[in-house]
């Protein structure tokens, strides 16, 4: 059986993230989204992989090439145009003449267990794998009648049910004839599409409790890499000083040096060539890429670094995601807070959320960055910097 990925799309709402990096290439725990889908799919056998790319396709194709590496036979199918925010039906449509009988169907931007694929892989003919969610309203809700999917309703304002579509199907090619339906009413969700298979054919449920996490906002980056830390497993490389102590389950990349008196207490992951200076606190569920230093006395917890960062002498991360290149001055604070967050005309409440940094900006020494903001990538704040509202690409805080 072959599977299609669907990672085509630009990933809007997880701007400044998407601004240089399609969504699926997005790091949790040190590894693009789209690499825990195509390791699940290799794990469970399956290793024919249509990748479907359009935003940003090099950098998906320069990190997968043909698969070799991860086990798998991938091959491409390419959209190069944008139709929408969820072109998902139109995406698919990519790849008719890639796959033949039935074959799996996944998004770019989920982390999943191989053992959760198997539920759905074994089921016969067309197939819908659902959750719960406490959030139903982010997803399309589905609807179901026995065994059988009845309707997908998309981001409902009133709670129907907590029963969620993942976006992982099992189709035959008959899929391809309702997406060419829809597509020609200007439809371009692949829900639309599947309301048109569910009036002619039958289309199963598979309910699983197994592990699904996916990313919608920025925000939703740390609570994905905390879910996959649960998973780091020991490695201590690199050098680590006399004096530096470590705790649980922590993974040291190569060429990292932890010096005396430093802390870190998993689970954390850190990449090749970090520098973790004396005093440096490093708290669980935080992930930091390749060539990060970590300043004296800075303290980090629940957030994601991003590589190529550095924070000064006692900065404080909590909450956050930083970007590639984001520099940090000495004594900077981005803390969390409750927040209201507008994404894309919605307005979002988070009970606490630090703030989300986009690539190569630059904040000075002794600034304090608010919970809940966007801040775009190349930005630069001048030291003492109040940081209180979201900013554009490029902004300057002098």
């Amino acid at each position: 059986m072959k599977a299609v990925i669907l990672a085509a799309g630009e990933g809007t709402r997880l701007w400044p993230f998407t601004y240089s990096e399609p969504k699926p290439m997005i790091p949790i725990a040190n590894k693009p989204i789209l690499q825990y889908v195509v390791e699940a799919l290799v794990k469970q056998g399956v290793r024919d992989i249509v990748l479907v790319v359009g935003y940003k396709r090099e950098r998906i194709q320069s990190h997968f090439g043909d698969g070799k590496h991860f086990g798998a036979r991938i091959e491409y199918a390419f959209q190069t145009k944008q139709v929408g925010k969820a072109g998902t039906g139109y995406a698919l449509s990519m790849a008719k003449n890639h796959v033949k009988g039935e074959f799996l169907v996944l998004p770019g931007d989920n982390i999943i267990e191989s053992a959760t694929l198997a539920e759905i892989a074994k089921l016969k003919g067309n197939a819908l794998l659902v959750t719960e969610s406490p959030t139903p309203s982010k997803y399309g809700v589905v609807q179901m009648t026995g065994d059988s999917v009845a309707n997908i309703i998309e981001k409902p304002e009133m709670q129907i049910s907590n029963t969620i579509s993942t976006g992982i199907y099992k189709f035959n090619e008959s899929i391809f004839q309702y997406i060419e339906m829809a597509n020609r009413a200007g439809q371009h969700r692949l829900t639309e599409a599947i309301q048109r298979l569910i009036s002619m054919e039958h289309l199963g449920v598979v309910l699983t409790t197994g592990m699904w996490r996916d990313v919608v906002y920025p925000w939703d980056i740390t609570g994905m890499n905390a879910e996959a830390l649960l998973r780091v497993e020991q490695h201590l490389a690199g050098t680590i000083e006399k004096g530096a102590y470590i705790n649980g389950p922590v993974w040291l990349g190569d060429g990292c040096v932890v010096r005396s008196g430093a802390y870190i207490n998993g689970p954390v992951i850190l990449g090749e060539n970090c520098e973790v200076m004396p005093g440096a606190c490093i708290f669980p569920a935080t992930s930091i890429g390749n060539n990060v230093v970590i300043g004296p006395h800075a303290v980090i917890t629940h957030s994601v670094l991003m590589d190529n960062c550095s924070l000064g002498a006692a900065a404080h991360v909590s909450h956050s995601v930083l970007g590639y290149g984001v520099k940090l001055g000495p004594n900077t604070s981005v803390s969390p807070a409750k927040a209201r967050v507008e994404i894309e005309g919605e307005m979002k409440e988070i009970e606490s959320v630090g703030s989300m940094i986009g690539e190569e900006t630059d904040i000075g020494a002794c600034s304090v960055v608010n919970g809940g903001l966007i801040i775009g990538p190349e930005c630069k704040a001048a030291a003492g910097s109040r940081v209180w509202h979201n900013l554009p690409a490029s902004a300057i805080i002098m």
